[in-house]
């Protein structure tokens, strides 16, 4: 069932039955210890990845990813582990870490060309491919979704070739041509539509959509973006909707209906930053860095019992192998998995400048600046300015080499960032060792006061802690001057070239001497 339900593209269904799936091969190995039933955990483990990463839930798309891999490398499958690295990889990718994924993308292919699966080796070239179109290597990839196309000709796989005309198509377009680009187009369409993808549907719509944007046809672009919508709101793919609403902007603001436009850009934004943050990102690192050590640690543990068991093992080896261990769907789901990595490719490329804008200015400055060309000053009758300062800065890098002193206030700074996140307080910029924020602006409210309070009290704490930990190390650390004033400000822009979100008045006078004047530690 949950094979069928993934097909259809009901995630939410095929998540259910494959977790009940999980539980009960997992009570089934604590009966009979056997590596089949330990073989079956790991492909259900796969399976429930493809499905995270589909929906775009990186971090448990790769938790159940390395558990996966670290059953399969424990039983010696070449396929399976080859197949994860590939779903590992997807993932990077997904967040932007390119390189981090072809160096699991290698790794699969490696794998799979010394097993000789020719369409294993598809789906992994097709992945890399991806990557060729993101550097702008159109050759490349044209040369590469071809040979994944003969490929997947040859052994009659529809959902193959629809993907690479799907890449062709894509490979055209970046070549400006657009004739070809809407040939592959439609008969990756054509192709999804009979094995009924809808995930891959509403995609290619999305493609189309944008194909007719940059024709500047954009009631047609309209049209087809709309139909993608609908479906990734049914499915629940959140790739597709972030792509669908970017056609969707793009279309209005260029019709000059900048009220739809607005709503669109809106939710591509909550869309968009709900599979991809640094929070996310910090969680995939920790995880990856935490199965690194796992693995390790577990090679040493292991050691001499893997010598005292090689024989045994290779018997187990080769009955997985006569069961089909990988089986069929965790090859359905790999197909699932390169889909949403060519939806992120898209849709990172159209939010690329959006991102960089939106981590330079505030989210309303910049849709401001986004539909009028240029942002508005404004007087704001109430903010509260917070300014930080590390008692002894000059001295302590004096002592430390500047390697670790920038380390150190990374570190510092990052945690400031997150508190800021917390409260709703907008970072205004660092200078040297100094940090400035304020809340109540861009959008005025009457809590200001009181989460700018709560913030600072909570930023001397992390300084505190991290100075206890730095005198049990006996290394030099940072101690934290915090100053916070209420009251009017003007905020806007400054510049054009390197421009940034500003504030001043006598406001942020205050707040600083405040600060320069306040006692170590306190607020």
């Amino acid at each position: 069932m949950a094979i069928v339900y993934a097909n259809q593209g009901d995630y939410h269904q095929a998540l259910t039955y494959f977790q009940r799936a999980l539980k009960i091969n997992e009570e089934l190995f604590q009966e009979d210890g056997l590596d089949e039933s330990k073989g079956r955990i790991a492909r259900v483990l796969n399976n429930i990845g493809n499905i995270y990463g589909t929906q775009g839930n990186y971090a448990q798309a790769l938790n159940h990813f390395l558990r996966s891999l670290s059953i399969n490398e424990e039983l010696g499958n070449k396929r399976s582990i080859g197949l994860t690295l590939s779903n590992i990889g997807l993932i990077y990718n997904s967040q932007g870490d390119n390189l981090k994924a072809l160096e699991y993308y290698q790794r699969s292919m490696k794998i799979y060309e010394g097993l000789e699966e020719d369409r294993l080796v598809a789906l992994v070239l097709t992945n890399i491919s991806n990557i060729n179109l993101e550097n702008g290597e159109n050759q490349e990839a044209l040369q590469n979704f071809r040979r994944t196309l003969k490929i997947y000709e040859e052994i009659g796989d529809k959902s193959g070739i629809a993907r690479s005309f799907e890449g062709i198509g894509v490979t055209y377009e970046n070549k400006g041509d657009f004739t070809q680009a809407m040939n592959y187009y439609q008969r990756s369409l054509n192709m999804y539509e009979q094995i009924g993808a809808r995930g891959n549907v509403a995609f290619v719509q999305t493609l189309i959509g944008d194909f007719y944007n940059i024709q500047k046809n954009y009631n047609i672009a309209l049209e087809w973006c709309e139909k993608s919508l609908k479906i990734a709101d049914e499915i629940g793919d959140i790739d597709i909707q972030v792509s669908a609403n970017v056609c969707l902007y793009n279309a209005y603001k260029s019709l000059g209906v900048f009220d739809k436009a607005l709503e669109f850009y809106e939710q591509m934004i909550i869309l968009r930053d709900s599979i991809k943050n640094e929070d996310n990102t910090r969680e995939l690192t920790q995880l990856s860095m935490q199965y690194e050590f796992d693995k390790r640690e577990a090679a040493t543990i292991a050691e001499q019992e893997k010598r005292d068991a090689i024989a045994l093992q290779e018997l187990q080896r080769q009955k997985l192998v006569r069961n089909g261990f990988m089986g069929g769907f965790a090859v359905v789901l790999l197909f699932a998995g390169i889909v949403f990595t060519q939806r992120n490719r898209i849709s990172r490329e159209k939010a690329r400048s959006e991102e960089l804008l939106l981590n330079i200015l505030p989210e309303e400055t910049a849709q401001e600046l986004k539909l009028k060309g240029h942002s508005d000053a404004q007087l704001i009758d109430h903010v509260t300015v917070l300014f930080t300062d590390f008692k002894g800065f000059t001295a302590m890098s004096e002592k430390v080499s500047p390697k670790e002193l920038v380390k150190d206030l990374h570190l510092c700074f990052s945690a400031f960032d997150e508190v800021m996140e917390k409260y709703g307080i907008e970072k205004i910029k660092t200078i040297g060792d100094a940090y400035m924020a304020a809340g109540g602006l861009p959008t005025p409210n009457t809590t200001h006061a009181k989460d700018v309070a709560k913030a600072a009290l909570e930023m001397a704490q992390i300084v505190e802690k991290g100075k206890v930990k730095k005198l049990t190390e006996g290394l030099p650390f940072f101690e934290v001057r915090i100053g916070i004033h209420t009251g009017p400000v003007v905020a806007g822009i400054v510049g054009i070239k390197k421009f940034q979100y500003d504030i001043w008045g006598d406001t942020v006078n205050v707040a600083s001497r405040m600060e320069s004047s306040g006692e170590v530690g306190k607020v």
